[in-house]
């Protein structure tokens, strides 16, 4: 498409059309910008007529989680409670991909407020995996792992607080990268755990991840835990292997893991190890405790992060007598199941009447 050989138009049509045969059936998206999606490709068409640089993007279908805010376009986290709600500004990762050349073409089904690993908890109705559709794509980035697994976008985009790309893109059989913390701003992301939300690539090769990163990491002042140093370029270092590498084997995972996740991980071990890295085993005894540890920081800030949905600035209003009966009307009425458990397990873990002493247990 950079160089003109192929249209951005008919490559938006081409995935429109995979969209308009399977996602009756797969539910990937809550939202599909087919007009949009046509007008942006044609603006990149004329911008290679033109002789212009479209970006490294140029042309490229991308999907974009339900969470990450999209300006004048529904953004909703899969949740009832943000009905009707446009958000007045893009986040950082979409003004990013937009400059790049990439092409929304859709906004991807999650569940709601990304809390939980199916896509099944979501207020539209759950993802289907498009390689069985009687199984789950995994979550909580299920609708754009599958969206890139069914060819009905290049490549697309999810946030990550507990495994949320890492888990769908393994389910689905694609590409699913986790950054570093900071790597990639979250001004824009609507926020779940803040301390553990980020923004990451769900892609078909290891390049196109690469690539995407690229384009959306970096320091950004308007997030105030975005690292303040240059990002390296990914793409310019996927070729030097792993030779000299030490990779770190724990070798006191908790059990209860998969047999055939162990068997996988043991080749992916012997797969580094033939191409010159060193496999070093190492004892981590806190991981034990990792999933507890979430279990209370994430709860935890989602309780405090999804205060703000009241029904007073956005989204849902359910009227009632006074205040306070609102409030609760509009949270009763906007919040699954699942969201509801979590906040309902953050705000007891965050009362200060329910601390306990280490030493003594008193309360």
């Amino acid at each position: 498409m950079r160089s003109g050989s192929l249209k951005a138009v008919d490559v938006v049509e081409a995935h429109l059309a995979r969209i308009a045969a399977r996602e009756g059936e797969i539910h990937a998206f809550n939202l599909v910008l087919a007009d949009e999606a046509r007008a942006r490709a044609a603006a990149v068409d004329a911008a290679v007529a033109a002789g212009n640089d479209p970006g490294p993007l140029a042309g490229v279908p991308i999907a974009l989680k339900d969470n990450m805010c999209t300006r004048g376009i529904p953004t909703t986290c899969s949740s009832k409670i943000l009905a009707g709600w446009k958000p007045p500004y893009d986040a950082t990762v979409v003004s990013k991909l937009a400059a790049a050349g990439a092409v929304t073409i859709g906004k991807t089904n999650l569940d709601e407020f990304a809390m939980g690993s199916s896509t099944e908890n979501s207020a539209f109705g759950p993802t289907r995996n498009p390689h069985d559709l009687s199984r789950v794509p995994g979550g909580s980035s299920g609708g754009s792992a599958a969206a890139v697994a069914a060819g009905f976008a290049s490549v697309g985009l999810g946030s990550d607080t507990g495994g949320s790309i890492r888990q769908p893109a393994a389910l689905c059989g694609v590409v699913g990268v986790k950054p570093t913390y900071g790597y990639v701003s979250r001004y824009g992301l609507i926020a779940f755990a803040s301390s553990l939300d980020q923004i990451g690539p769900f892609t078909t090769t290891v390049y196109d991840s690469a690539l995407l990163l690229d384009v959306i990491g970096g320091h950004d002042p308007m997030d105030s835990t975005s690292i303040p140093v240059p990002h390296p370029s990914l793409v310019q270092v996927l070729d030097r292997g792993v030779e000299g590498v030490r990779v770190g084997r724990i070798t006191d995972l908790p059990a209860g893991a998969d047999p055939d996740v162990l068997e996988r991980l043991e080749a992916a071990f012997d797969a580094l190890r033939e191409a010159g890295a060193t496999i070093v085993d190492v004892q981590v005894p806190a991981f034990a405790y990792a999933l507890t540890a979430y279990y209370l920081i994430a709860p935890a800030e989602a309780s405090s992060n999804l205060a703000r949905f009241d029904g007073v600035r956005y989204g849902l209003r359910v009227d009632s007598n006074d205040t306070n009966a609102m409030y609760s009307a509009t949270r009763a009425a906007g919040f699954g199941d699942e969201v509801k458990r979590r906040i309902m397990l953050g705000t007891y873990a965050l009362s200060a009447g329910y601390y306990t002493t280490p030493t003594t247990g008193e309360r």
